[in-house]
């Protein structure tokens, strides 16, 4: 079950530039959702340029997969959160909109993840910080169905099952690991000073949901999933592209050079 996790007692490298990312990151989520909570939509499209600036900055120095990870990770959830919001009504931002921060912001989460993910700390400790999550968000799960919570959540208590199926069956569960962190981070502020609400019912399932739900971050590793299967395919057929248009313009000038003789 632990198959693609490191190997314990094994001695890993620390590097900077994983922890000034999640560092950072965390801080401009908090001064991103907390200065919307209030503002107008004039000053969302002003911190979505902010994002766009910081996104591609931070991924200044990260390899071609990487990068297209992230661009991968962006399209997917950008389409995922106007079907969900606007659309289903899973969830609601403030002006019934998907906030010009979004999409880049969902970039600089999972390029978070991903250095958690790899950084020293994690690494080191992969089996300690996994045991904290599952018994933080089981808890958390079995307190949304228990009665007491004054918001019901029969779906975080589903989607905790579908995120323990990633961090235990899935081929990446660092950055599934890492995504709880972040993802729970951004979620708590954001409902908490009223950025977005999660629906009391979801509109699918019909069952309760609590705001946010506890199991929230297994959406996060959906994203994460596709956004690390896509990569290395999509690469490849880049690359191929390019073969074929090099071969093509190689044997077009080779033709011309034939007739000028």
């Amino acid at each position: 079950m632990l198959r693609h996790f490191p190997h314990a007692n094994t001695v890993y490298p620390h590097k900077k530039r994983d922890y000034f990312i999640a560092a950072f990151t965390f801080f401009c989520v908090a001064v991103c959702l907390i200065s919307d909570a209030n503002g107008s939509q004039a000053k969302q499209y002003a911190l979505g340029a902010c994002g766009w600036i910081f996104l591609i900055c931070l991924l200044h120095g990260e390899n071609k997969e990487v990068r297209m990870q992230v661009v991968i990770a962006i399209m997917f959830a950008t389409v995922g959160e106007h079907f969900a919001s606007p659309f289903m009504g899973g969830y609601t931002y403030r002006f019934h909109n998907v906030p010009a921060y979004v999409p880049p912001g969902h970039g600089m989460v999972y390029l978070t993840a991903v250095a958690l993910a790899r950084s020293g700390l994690f690494l080191r400790h992969a089996r300690a910080i996994a045991t904290l999550v599952v018994i933080v968000c089981g808890l958390w799960s079995i307190w949304g169905i228990s009665g007491y919570a004054e918001q019901g959540d029969s779906v975080g208590a589903l989607l905790f099952c579908v995120f323990l199926a990633y961090l235990f069956k899935g081929r990446s569960p660092m950055v599934y690991l890492a995504a709880f962190f972040i993802t729970t981070w951004l979620e708590l502020i954001g409902t908490e000073v009223g950025t977005w609400k999660w629906a009391a019912i979801d509109p699918v399932l019909n069952l309760p949901q609590g705001n946010p739900p506890s199991g929230v971050a297994a959406w996060y590793c959906l994203v994460d999933a596709v956004a690390i299967g896509g990569a290395a395919p999509l690469l490849r057929k880049i690359h191929q592209i390019k073969d074929r248009l090099e071969g093509a313009k190689l044997r077009k000038n080779a033709y011309q050079g034939l007739e000028n003789k």
